[in-house]
């Protein structure tokens, strides 16, 4: 199985993967950089009305800066500027990871592998084989000749 994760609105009394009101956006932690998208709009819309992110979803929230937006709309700033905002970091996020790939991790032996030098082994030149003599010139070495002499 490979992980790939909706982000939905659900009614607290409804089962984790029973039904759901909306998908507000996904979450595929396979791409490099992991891949988050979620429509501000309407995460912002459902905060707004009462609704209560699990740790998971409040840790993607938080990442992406929909939490920090939420609060400044509670304050009072407008809803478009804060939109505007949202999707200059996204493409700015994008940006980002499309200029520098994220490093890949190493295992505990490949690290020891990582640290140990390698011994560099000596190269010596190579020397040009010696070519096997074709019969035409071993007849020219021998005499040049015929054999019935």
């Amino acid at each position: 199985k490979q992980p790939s994760y909706r982000v939905v609105v659900a009614d607290s009394r409804s089962p984790r993967d029973g039904r759901f009101i909306e998908v507000i956006g996904f979450h595929n932690p396979r791409t490099e950089p992991e891949t988050v998208t979620i429509k501000e709009d309407r995460a912002l819309h459902w905060l707004g009305v009462g609704a209560q992110p699990t740790r998971a979803v409040e840790r993607l929230l938080k990442n992406q800066g929909t939490l920090a937006r939420y609060e400044r709309l509670k304050k009072g700033e407008s809803l478009e500027n804060l939109l505007a905002e949202a999707e200059k970091e996204a493409e700015a996020r994008k940006q980002e990871a499309v200029k520098k790939p994220a490093p890949k991790k190493l295992s505990k032996k490949a690290k020891k592998k990582a640290e140990e030098p390698t011994p560099v082994a000596e190269e010596k030149p190579e020397q040009p084989a010696e070519e096997a003599p074709t019969p035409e010139a071993e007849a020219k070495a021998d005499g040049g000749g015929e054999e019935g002499d």
